[in-house]
Parts: C-alpha cells; sequence; structure tokens
C-alpha cells in the first residue's frame, strides 16, 4: 500500500515534468509547451500513456485499496 501512495507522489509529477520537458521548444523566440512532438504518432502514444498513468492507474489502485477495506470490514462485522 505505501508503494502505490510513493508511486503516486513521486512517478506521476516526475513523468509530468519529463513529458512538459521533451514536448518543449521553442519556436521563432516563443516557448512552445506541450505541442512539439516529432511525430503524431508520438503525440498519440505519449498522450495515451499520460491519461493512462495520471488518471486510470491510480484511480485502479484505489478503487482496488478501498475494496480490500470494505473486504476486511465486512468479514470483521459478520464474525
Amino acid at each position: 500500500m505505501y508503494g502505490a501512495i510513493a508511486f503516486i507522489w513521486i512517478v506521476i509529477p516526475t513523468l509530468k515534468t519529463l513529458t512538459a520537458a521533451l514536448a518543449t521548444d521553442i519556436v521563432k523566440g516563443t516557448c512552445i509547451t506541450f505541442r512539439v512532438y516529432q511525430s503524431y504518432a508520438t503525440q498519440k502514444t505519449i498522450g495515451f500513456f499520460t491519461v493512462f498513468i495520471t488518471y486510470l492507474l491510480p484511480l485502479s489502485l484505489m478503487v482496488f485499496c478501498y475494496a480490500r477495506i470494505v473486504h476486511a470490514l465486512r468479514a470483521k462485522v459478520f464474525l
């Protein structure tokens, strides 16, 4: 459980920082963020993994943890 919490608080901000740094470029003296990719496929792949790691993975971890909590509480109540 502590590994999941550490993952959410450490890995996700690191991923977001790396994604922002890799997709940023200076075009004609203006800093462009989250719009510079080598190809359309790269943009879609990074977008998919960003949504997966930022939203879907933490959501599934929270659902799993709360399901275990509910299961443990029900087991104690019905004993």
